[in-house]
């Protein structure tokens, strides 16, 4: 058993109603029972609340963070509270939900056992992303699922050199490179040919979007690994870095992105004896099709 659950915030998808309308609920369970419950401050804004509490500002000392909506509400999550070691209950209202514990009407007869401490966490890794001029730090985040180079809109194809533990890998022109971990491989990383990998695997994905040669393959690489990444000599397409598919920036000639295994990782709330393998076979409908 862990610990009782005495103080929670409440994220919510704001883009819809239905999210809002269960975080509504959710909030109200909690109180009557006295857990401390706060909403974050977009979920409370779009409440018509005050109070809400600003993703950069939840405490430490938070025991659960419940995210509702689908993947992208956990992973915008994600990013702010898990270097703080919160953990996150996710509340599939998306279509995929592969990070999502519960389905909306699981959720409610389940709050007894979270509150009383019946669960277990999940850690997953997460990648450390480091843009750098020299040994400047430009810019710093955290990514869940996959760190994305890629070219914009109208441009041709990119050149991409590759470094592992700066050991030269390779010399890419494609239309951008994949660096993913475990949970992202059944992300992008999956749809540009990338394998699945077990969340449990010590490893991180390179997968290649659409390379000029078909030599290139995707590769699984050690979870240690210190990946870096620049432009070819000779590339003069805009191109960027995008982080979970939901932030992002440029990178140019000047700049070196450097990824490797961030300090913290994510740690998932889970309830359901569901194995890695039945979130596939389920949500990819294998055997179905």
């Amino acid at each position: 058993m862990n610990q009782p659950v005495g103080k929670v915030v409440v994220v919510a998808r704001t883009g819809s109603d239905r999210p809002l309308e269960l975080a509504t609920r959710i909030g109200g369970w909690l109180k009557e029972r006295g857990v401390a419950v706060q909403f974050d401050l977009a979920t409370s804004t779009a409440l018509g609340l005050r109070n809400g509490v600003r993703r950069d500002a939840i405490s430490k000392k938070t025991d659960l963070v419940i995210a509702v909506g689908g993947d992208g509400t956990l992973l915008s999550i994600a990013r702010s509270v898990s270097p703080r070691g919160i953990p996150i209950l996710g509340v599939n209202m998306g279509s995929m939900g592969f990070l999502t514990e519960l389905q909306p009407d699981e959720l409610l007869p389940n709050l007894d056992r979270i509150v009383s401490g019946d669960y277990r966490i999940e850690e997953r890794a997460t990648l450390r992303v480091r843009l750098m001029h020299g040994d400047q730090v430009l810019n710093e985040h955290m990514a869940l699922n996959d760190v994305v180079v890629t070219k914009s809109a109208l441009a041709r194809m990119i050149g991409l050199d590759l470094w592992l533990d700066r050991n030269r890998m390779a010399s890419y022109t494609s239309d951008g490179l994949i660096l993913s971990t475990p949970t992202g491989s059944t992300a992008y990383s999956l749809s540009a040919g990338g394998p699945v990998l077990d969340p449990g695997v010590d490893a991180f994905v390179v997968t290649p979007i659409c390379p000029h040669s078909m030599a290139y393959r995707p590769t699984v690489i050690p979870g240690n690994t210190s990946i870096q990444v620049a432009l070819k000599e000779g590339t003069h397409e805009e191109v960027y870095v995008t982080l979970d598919g939901q932030i992002g920036f440029p990178i140019s000639h000047q700049n070196i992105l450097h990824v490797d295994r961030h300090p913290a990782p994510v740690r998932l709330l889970r309830l359901v004896d569901r194995s890695f393998y039945e979130v596939l076979r389920t949500k990819l409908k294998w055997g179905e099709r």
